[in-house]
């Protein structure tokens, strides 16, 4: 029996399991959590129950004169009293009490040691110890011996409800963070997204302190030169998916920083959506949800195979794992400065084309703007894709303005002298319903014609509506899919969309016109 001390946290629980096994959380997932069990695969099958996307709603962070005038305060960042996170602290430390058994799990945020900071996981199932352990970087014997006091606590008891009646809730669903104690709250959630989620949240706070861009992207490297592309964009944009090449180096596929030596992932593993997922469409992830792996809200057939195509339980069906189990990631996860920045949307519009270049101000634009649309099951009561504004392509989890990582971002671009490509993933033809999605080949054709350097040297035209320039020729690529408006059936059809589409950038765009230059203002789209 374990008995590691969490009192300090007010946590008496008879037994505390510290940063064990995978094998150990196999057993444990098995002998004391009913709904858990073992695919055909290897990879440890789990259950988050009735939340199974995140709940930005719910999310909040707690209102502190030390923090409260850095924050964007609003629908992303819900202001907390701290009167009420303590409420909330104590309603998840009594719940964590009752249980009989508790997991520990201490790892690290950051894979440059340099700017890394250390987070410890308190939970109640073993489910949850083991999504973190393959979420966050490991450390060896030695650093968890050295391992210290934790720069984040997660007090994760989603299995337990938040009280309504409690002052500044919204529902029986809180996440809350306070920055200056630096922990994060759980309850009336076991979905595991949120605490990877929370993780990427508090280095969106700290980074930009330290002049470190963080940001919501994936991230590849060349393996001769090893300078770095990213790729930002929403879930089901095709981050993880497009980041999974075999002629490149992964770094990762969701959440990195920019700092003056280069970049680095922030993430020891991965969390790719698993829905339709095959050997042929995505052969290294297929082959990485293996021992060691969790699969999450997947449906088993009888003879424990996994049945990827089953969404009855949700369409947000996930699998997480080490980033080691991708052949071609390089260890530990840092790169040169990036030559490419790729912005993916999912246009539910079918409008935008499948590859433009931007200049600086159209970069920044885009940047700000963040279009892309919201697919179905990435968060709860999304059931189809849904146009959508989301500030430097991860508004949910910013806390300062979207102005400071657009300052950031600007700045490094022109320092080291970098590309910047919008790639539309989404529908050509037609909008959503009429069009079809842009096939996964066509994009990764693109991607390579960037990362070799012909597509920079490519034939382009101007683009009437929104003013960038739209590459048309691409080895491996149709050319006529090259020009969205002559894919259309009906070409003023598409000139209606077009215009549609543009004046909701121009309507977004008004919440933050003061606070960029009027050339980056004057890179939106041409309305009527």
């Amino acid at each position: 029996m374990s008995t590691f001390d969490l009192s300090e946290y007010g946590l008496t629980a008879r037994e505390v399991h510290h940063n064990l096994s995978c094998g150990a959380l196999y057993e444990h997932a098995i002998h004391f959590d009913k709904e858990s069990s073992v695919a055909d695969n290897g990879a440890l099958v789990a259950y988050s129950g009735g939340k199974t996307g995140r709940s930005p709603k719910d999310k909040r962070v707690v209102k502190h004169p030390d923090s409260q005038n850095d924050i964007w305060w609003g629908s992303v960042n819900i202001p907390l009293e701290p009167e009420t996170f303590a409420i909330n602290r104590e309603r998840a430390c009594d719940y964590l009490n009752t249980r009989e058994r508790l997991y520990c799990f201490d790892g690290f945020a950051g894979w440059d040691p340099k700017y890394r900071f250390k987070v410890r996981v308190i939970c109640s199932r073993p489910y949850h110890a083991l999504f973190m352990h393959t979420m966050l970087i490991r450390p060896t014997h030695q650093e968890l011996t050295d391992f210290g006091k934790p720069d984040l606590v997660i007090l994760n008891a989603g299995a337990f409800p938040a009280n309504r009646l409690t002052a500044g809730m919204g529902s029986k669903t809180s996440v809350d963070l306070s920055l200056e104690d630096r922990q994060l709250v759980i309850l009336g959630t076991e979905y595991a997204g949120e605490m990877k989620k929370g993780v990427f949240t508090v280095a969106n706070y700290f980074a930009p302190k330290r002049g470190i861009l963080s940001m919501h992207c994936s991230a590849t490297a060349d393996k001769q030169n090893g300078r770095s592309s990213l790729l930002f964009g929403l879930s089901g944009t095709g981050k993880t998916t497009l980041s999974a090449d075999p002629k490149r180096n992964l770094i990762g596929d969701d959440e990195h920083c920019w700092s003056d030596e280069g970049i680095f992932n922030i993430e020891g593993g991965c969390y790719a959506k698993a829905i339709n997922l095959t050997p042929e469409s995505e052969p290294d992830i297929f082959q990485a949800l293996r021992f060691g792996a969790v699969l999450e809200n997947v449906v088993l057939e009888e003879d424990h195979t996994v049945d990827f195509t089953n969404t009855s339980i949700t369409q947000n069906t996930r699998g997480a794992y080490p980033i080691e189990f991708i052949r071609s990631a390089k260890i530990p996860c840092v790169a040169g400065h990036p030559t490419d920045i790729i912005f993916l949307t999912c246009d539910a519009f079918g409008v935008l084309p499948p590859v433009s270049a931007l200049s600086p101000a159209h970069a920044m634009y885009h940047f700000i703007s963040g279009y892309t649309a919201k697919v179905a099951g990435t968060e709860m009561g999304i059931t189809e894709p849904q146009a959508t504004f989301s500030p430097c392509f991860g508004g949910p989890f910013l806390v300062w303005h979207p102005n400071k990582y657009a300052e950031l971002l600007a700045a490094k671009m022109q320092r080291h002298d970098t590309r910047v490509w919008l790639i539309n993933t989404g529908w050509s033809g037609g909008p959503y319903g009429k069009g079809r999605r842009i096939k996964l080949g066509y994009t990764r054709a693109i991607i390579d014609a960037i990362h070799n350097g012909s597509l920079s040297k490519a034939n382009k035209e101007r683009d009437p509506v929104f003013g960038f320039e739209t590459m048309t020729e691409c080895s491996d690529v149709p050319g006529p899919l090259l020009r969205p408006r002559n894919t259309w059936g009906n070409p003023k059809d598409y000139d209606a969309a077009a215009a549609k589409l543009a004046a909701l950038f121009t309507e977004n765009f008004k919440a933050y016109e003061s606070g960029v230059s009027a050339e980056v203002k004057a890179a939106g789209p041409a309305t009527s």
